[in-house]
This record gives C-alpha cells, structure tokens and sequence, in this order.
C-alpha cells in the first residue's frame, strides 16, 4: 500500500545538532516506514483482514485491514490472526483475536496487546513480537494487567486493548547469521571497553590482558554501568502494583 508507506528518514544515532547521541549506528537498507494504526477508532465497521504483511522496522507482522467505508489501515498482526478474517473494535464486540474493546469489558485471564495507557491516545504497551499482556483484575475503575516483564500495574478501564498475542513468536529465536546482515540492518561494530586505550574508555589501557581496574564498570562516559545507575522515579510509578524485580 504505498499511501500508507514513506520512505524512513537516516539518522545514524545523531542528534539534532549532528553529534552522535547514540554509538554503534548507521549505514543501514533503504526502508519503507509503514503507517501503523495504533488508535483502534473504527467502531461499528467491520474489517476484513486482506494480506499479512513482513514490516522491517518491527519484531511483528502487519495485518491490512479493509473496511467497510473503503479506507485501508495496517494493524499488528496477532498470533492466529488469518487473511480473511473478520476485526471490529468497539465498546460490545466479541471477545475474539484482532477485536478491540475497553480494558474494563475483557474477561480475567484474557491475554492482550497493544494497549492503550491514555484513552483514545492509541497502544503503547505489549507491541513487539510474541508479547502479551494478561488480564488480572477489574479494580474501581482500574484494571490490573500483567505485562511480559512480570510487572503488574493498573491500567485506567476505558482504554482499549486488543485480544491475543502479538504473532511472530519465533523472531526470538532468529540467528542474524553474518556481519554483513548486522551492517545492513544498521548495527555498527562494538568494541570492548578493555581492548581500547584509555583516553577512549575508563576500562582502556594496561600491559597485556588487563581487567577493567575498577570496583564498578563504567560506560564510555565514566558513568555507572551496573546497579541503580540513572533511572529517576516516574510520576506513574504508583501505579504499579508488583514490580518484575522483588
């Protein structure tokens, strides 16, 4: 579908102003970025789902969806999801692979995807391959969600999530295989910190093989590398319930 596909724009790791805000980028294929519908806003139209679709610039499969009214949209590709298949999203639709309805109408024990943390904002959570969010309670407005991380955290009801698991299980477990693939999926080649000198790494230097020297390992930039190193607290972090680390 070339209106719903643009050409990806190269960055490299730059920044704004050209220096490189993030190594070991660049040189990667020419990709088309294809315009994905997170904002399940069709309700009261039917889909039918008409190609499963290779994205490059995602672990998941697309799914392009037919509407009733004409208009095309690429969605994720759940596990199970078949061409020909009927999708609705809407407050009453069924519970059934590829529908989307509000948090607050899916079943305990229901696995989701692409769920909305905002109301009508579009899906944020469980989107890659093979990931699943389960359905663990309905509290006062809140669902309790599992995510694949182990976390549970409430989820206002009103948003919505679609059923199953996103599909592409297996990407997991795919092998690059050579360096030429990596080069052009725009992997730049890393170096460890203790092959280099010491003006390019705090773990650069020494006669022979030499370990890193320190008591913590740092980061090219001399900061910390392991343990409690720059994650500030969220103002959503109330709403977790169990955190995946006890």
């Amino acid at each position: 579908m070339k209106n719903l596909q643009v050409i990806k724009k190269k960055h490299s790791g730059r920044d704004a102003s050209g220096h490189v805000a993030v190594r070991h980028q660049g040189g990667e294929h020419k990709r088309y970025l294809r315009r994905v519908t997170f904002k399940r806003g069709k309700t009261g139209l039917t889909g039918k789902v008409v190609a499963i679709e290779y994205d490059p610039n995602r672990t998941s499969d697309l799914a392009l969806i037919q509407y009733g009214d004409g208009e095309r949209q690429y969605i994720l590709a759940p596990q199970g999801l078949k061409v020909g298949a009927v999708v609705e999203s809407g407050p009453k639709v069924r519970i059934r692979v590829g529908n989307a309805l509000p948090l607050s109408e899916i079943p305990v024990g229901t696995i989701v995807h692409n769920v909305e943390l905002t109301p009508g904002k579009g899906g944020q959570l469980a989107r890659g391959a093979g990931s699943g969010a389960t359905v663990s309670a309905h509290e006062g407005g809140y669902t309790h969600l599992k995510l694949p991380s182990g976390e549970i955290r409430r989820i206002l009801g009103k948003g919505t999530a679609t059923i199953g698991q996103v599909g592409n299980i297996d990407w997991k477990n795919e092998i690059i295989g050579t360096a030429g693939r990596a080069r052009r999926m725009g992997r730049r080649p890393t170096v460890r910190g203790v092959a280099q000198n010491p003006r390019s790494h705090p773990h650069g230097g020494g006669e022979g093989r030499s370990g890193i020297g320190m008591t913590t390992p740092k980061t090219f930039a001399g900061r910390k590398a392991v343990g409690k190193t720059r994650r500030a607290k969220k103002y959503s972090d109330k709403y977790i319930v169990s955190r995946r680390k006890k």
